[in-house]
């Protein structure tokens, strides 16, 4: 499972640690993810998703059937998409 929000495209970043010498080593900026069940009523099934924060913020404020739709358009879900809208 790769580590990418599936409602929002969030994925881990590369950037540096910066030590008190200035030194740079490279690291990543992991994204907060978590797996979580809904309940989509348009469709009257259960569906996990791989979010991440930023996601669930998404979904609460547009709703789970217009975030799923606008993650399809921009291709970020890949196993539903089988579904209609």
């Amino acid at each position: 499972m790769s580590k990418i929000c599936q409602i929002t495209g969030k994925k881990a970043m590369v950037g540096n640690n910066v030590s008190h010498s200035k030194r740079r080593t490279k690291r990543k900026f992991n994204v907060n993810l978590f797996n979580k069940k809904f309940y989509w009523v348009e469709q009257e099934i259960w569906i996990s998703l791989t979010i991440s924060a930023a996601g669930l913020r998404t979904i609460n404020k547009l709703g789970l059937n217009a975030a799923i739709k606008q993650a399809a358009e921009k291709g970020y879900l890949t196993e539903i998409k089988y579904l209609e809208f």
